[in-house]
Parts: structure tokens; C-alpha cells; sequence
């Protein structure tokens, strides 16, 4: 099978497409004939060389995609068939024709959606789904801030605080990535390029704070984050774009704040947390993506690239311009 493929971390120019041994699924695996896969940040990260994939897990980029059963290992329950279409979360190798898939990571793709959408759901619905409800415990009513508002997790995490009855708030770095988060749902975004999201956040709460802060980027925001979070608010650290360094009085200003500060992945987490959350998604959230009215969600697909264009795909992560999920498609 064809899978992406780097013999050095480096830039995007180190990826191309190599043949390699197609996967066999292990007990309680399902083979995957993959259609598309999502790229992700971490797909980046290890190309980079800084983010290397958990212990036992492929080392072809790839976390999560969307395909048909083209097998099913020993000891699967059955709840698949041959054929079947399925959306999935990988620890990795979902960047190529097939992949393996623990049974209990597949989803069934939504009424309505295409297979490029479907790819576009696991790891970063999944990500906001844990963020919000299992680590954040998002309560109806709570105000949200969702920093990259006009990513992959966070155009999720815009409509699922919506459709949990709380209030999302928004920090972007452009006019038509702010159109577009209002779009989704968000009560109020904020340009951090031309504006204080603090100060803007603590004038649309009246000076209450926001009572939930989904952080992607760390380092270079936690001031502003303590400074605008609400009295006994809750800050969930998921990423480190702005850096993992900290020069300032956060412990003093948490403490002020009797504040909670919560760090969380979802690609280390165990086998069985993540099976937990799926069955879980897939009851609560899933029903949603073939709704009608104010309850329907949706993903949001920015690009959809040819896997032989892998090395444009990634240039164009790096660039930071997309709004929503890019998509790779894989050759049949």
C-alpha cells in the first residue's frame, strides 16, 4: 500500500509517498480501506521530530480517517461487517491506503455526510468533545473561551458549547476567521492581533470572567488567560503554539482566582478511556451531524488535497491560514 513517509524529521519537503506492507489487524482489530484522512498538528509536530507516537502505535502520520472494513481480526465483536463505512481515531497511521483500528474506535459516518467530511470528525471533535465536557465539565449557562476559534478543534468546540446550552467566545487572528466563528455560533470573537481578548472578554462578561478557557497555546497567553478567567473558573492547557515558558506570578494569580488549571491529550490516553469516549461521542454527539435546525453541528473542511500533494498540505497548515479541517484523500 501507499502511505506518507519521511526518513528524517524536517521540513514538508522531507514527506513523500513510499510503498510499504499493508497492516495486519491484531485481536480486536479492523482493517480500514481509508478514503481520506485528516491532517492535525501533531501530524506536524512529527515530522518535526517533537512529537513522537505512543508506544506500539504506527509511525506513518495520521490520527484519524474515514473508509470501509476491508477486514476484521480475530476476537472483533462484530459489530462491523465488510464494507461497512466508518469514520475512526488512530494513534497514528491513517495516512495511507489502509490501517488497523482498535473495534472500539469506529464511528458510523452520519446521514448526509461525505467521506472527506467524515474524515474531518474523529481526533478533533473528539478532542473538543473531552475538553469541554470530561476535563472542562461545561455546564449550561457558562461563558467559553475557545482560543484558535478557526481550527479543526476549535469550529467543534464553537458548535458543541453552542448545542450544551453555554457560551462560546472566540480568539482568532483575522476578520474572515471571526465571520466565520460567529457564523458557527460563537456569542463574541476577538482578534488578537487588534485587540487585548482579555480586556475584550472581561467587557463581555459584565467583569465576571469566562468560566471556561480551552488553551492551545500556553506560554505567551497566560496572563491574559488568569487575567479574564472567573472566580473559581476552569483553564484546560491542550497545546503549547505560544511556547511552554512562563515568566510571571501565575501560581499567585491562579490562587486569586481559586482557579484550576487542567493539562490534557487525547493521543497518550489509554485504550480504554478512548473507547470510553467514543461509545460516549458516538450516543450523545454523533445524532447531531444529520440534524435539522439550531441542534445540527458540522464540520468544517477547509481544503481537500490529494495525498500526493502531502508536502503542499502540511506548507499550508504551517501557514496558518486555513479556517476548519484539511483533508487528505487518498488514491483508490
Amino acid at each position: 500500500m501507499l502511505a506518507v513517509h519521511f526518513d528524517q524529521p524536517g521540513g514538508p519537503e522531507n514527506l513523500y509517498l513510499k510503498e510499504v506492507p499493508r497492516p495486519i489487524p491484531g485481536e480486536g482489530e479492523v482493517l480500514l480501506k481509508v478514503a481520506a484522512s485528516a491532517l492535525n498538528r501533531a501530524d506536524i509536530l512529527q515530522r518535526q521530530g517533537q512529537y513522537a507516537p505512543p508506544p506500539g502505535a504506527s509511525d506513518i502520520l495520521g490520527i484519524e480517517a474515514s473508509g470501509h472494513v476491508a477486514e476484521l481480526g480475530p476476537g472483533c465483536q462484530r459489530h462491523w461487517k465488510i464494507g461497512d463505512a466508518a469514520m475512526a481515531l488512530m494513534p497514528g497511521g491513517g495516512q495511507a491506503q489502509y490501517v488497523t483500528v482498535p473495534e472500539g474506535f469506529l464511528m458510523p459516518i452520519p446521514a448526509g455526510l461525505t467521506l472527506p467530511q467524515a474524515a474531518a470528525i474523529p481526533e478533533a471533535w473528539l478532542t473538543a468533545f473531552q475538553l469541554l465536557h470530561l476535563v472542562g465539565q461545561v455546564q449550561a449557562g457558562e461563558s467559553v473561551l475557545i482560543h484558535a476559534g478557526a481550527s479543526g478543534v476549535g469550529t467543534a468546540a464553537i458548535q458543541l458549547a453552542r448545542i450544551a446550552g453555554a457560551i462560546p467566545l472566540v480568539t482568532v487572528g483575522a476578520q474572515d476567521k471571526l465571520q466565520m466563528a460567529e457564523k458557527l455560533g460563537a456569542a463574541a470573537g476577538f482578534n488578537y492581533k487588534e485587540e487585548d481578548f482579555s480586556e475584550a472578554a472581561m467587557k463581555f462578561t459584565k467583569g465576571a470572567g469566562v468560566n471556561l478557557i480551552l488553551d492551545c497555546i500556553g506560554g505567551s497567553y497566560w496572563e491574559k488567560n488568569v487575567n479574564c478567567l472567573a472566580l473559581d473558573g476552569r483553564w484546560v492547557l491542550y497545546g503549547l503554539m505560544g511556547g511552554a515558558d512562563v515568566n510571571g506570578p501565575l501560581l499567585s494569580k491562579l490562587l486569586f482566582k481559586r482557579g484550576t488549571l487542567v493539562a490534557s491529550l487525547l493521543r497518550s490516553r489509554d485504550k480504554k478511556y478512548k473507547q470510553m469516549m467514543v461509545k460516549a461521542f458516538t450516543e450523545q454527539i454523533v445524532p447531531h451531524f444529520s440534524m435539522e435546525g439550531p441542534q445540527r453541528i458540522q464540520p468544517v473542511l477547509d481544503r481537500i488535497y490529494p495525498l500526493a500533494e502531502i508536502q503542499e498540505a502540511h506548507k499550508y497548515m504551517e501557514s496558518n491560514k486555513h479556517m476548519g479541517k484539511i483533508v487528505l484523500e487518498m488514491p483508490q
